[in-house]
């Protein structure tokens, strides 16, 4: 009888991890589900873009990238894939989807370290000129792509600023909408979005007209009634302010990737130990 025990016991030992491999499903299963809504949503938003727009424009990768239903819905995609990969890999104890995914996850944070180091030591020069190309390009949209309007708008009340770059509200002159010479009403004007004060508190309602000829003013007059300085340079400005919590983010992030990839190469050394267990 003990030794009918013992021979189960030996027959049922593996030694792959319930702990790491349900840990590594539970994980990716997450991430799977939000890689679908950010699929379903980008598609809902680009569909609804297309019935209002007619056609979108997508000749440039700056029109792919400034696209936010499409970049959605390609980021959606990516994180649908591999953490499919992460998910069934451990579920079914698949190495080679492990593999897959351990490698794609190694790819991400080298992505990503390469994006900050490159951010660090790109010149100074290159830096402008990269922000005034993107910046011409997002201010020309503003007005033809509702997703981008509503993302810059929101931005402008969040960061408390107006326009892009260091020439600040003047930026909207590139706006064929709200350039001096356009016969539009908004000609020397700026998005109620830059208004300090664009809401009425007493009757709730949000004054449209509040950054007309604003571009007319000088910066010391028209700082009276909106932001004057541009988002990119308000930003840098509270990164630099919350530089320790954005490390203290980004190095957790990072770390939290290192133990994904870990635990998945343990996994995959689990299932090969337990496949020569079984072969021998």
């Amino acid at each position: 009888m003990p030794v009918a025990m013992n021979r189960r016991r030996v027959n049922n030992f593996t030694y792959v991890s319930p702990c790491v491999k349900y840990m590594i499903f539970l994980l990716n299963f997450l991430f799977w589900l939000f890689g679908g809504l950010l699929v379903a949503a980008g598609t809902f938003a680009f569909y609804e873009k297309w019935n209002t727009m007619g056609s979108i424009k997508l000749n440039t990768f700056s029109d792919v990238i400034l696209n936010i239903s499409l970049v959605l819905i390609i980021a959606g995609q990516i994180i649908f894939i591999v953490s499919f990969a992460g998910c069934i890999g451990a579920l079914r104890e698949n190495t080679t989807l492990l593999k897959f995914y351990s490698l794609c996850l190694l790819i991400f944070f080298l992505l990503e370290m390469g994006i900050a180091i490159i951010g660090f030591v790109f010149p100074h020069n290159m830096q402008a000129t990269l922000e005034e190309s993107f910046t011409d390009k997002i201010i020309h949209t503003y007005r033809d792509d509702p997703d981008l309007q509503n993302l810059i708008d929101f931005a402008q009340k969040e960061f408390q600023c107006c326009g892009l770059s260091s020439e600040g509200y003047i930026d909207w002159s590139k706006n064929e909408y709200f350039n001096c010479t356009s016969p539009s009403v908004e000609k020397c004007g700026v998005p109620y979005s830059c208004c300090i004060n664009a809401t009425d508190i007493s009757k709730g309602l949000v004054n449209v007209m509040c950054g007309y000829g604003a571009q007319d003013s000088s910066v010391a007059e028209a700082s009276k009634r909106v932001w004057t300085s541009g988002c990119i340079e308000v930003i840098r400005i509270w990164a630099e302010r919350n530089l320790y919590t954005i490390a203290g983010v980004a190095l957790g992030v990072a770390l939290s990737q290192l133990l994904i990839i870990n635990l998945a190469k343990t996994l995959e050394g689990q299932i090969d130990l337990q496949k020569s267990r079984w072969a021998s």
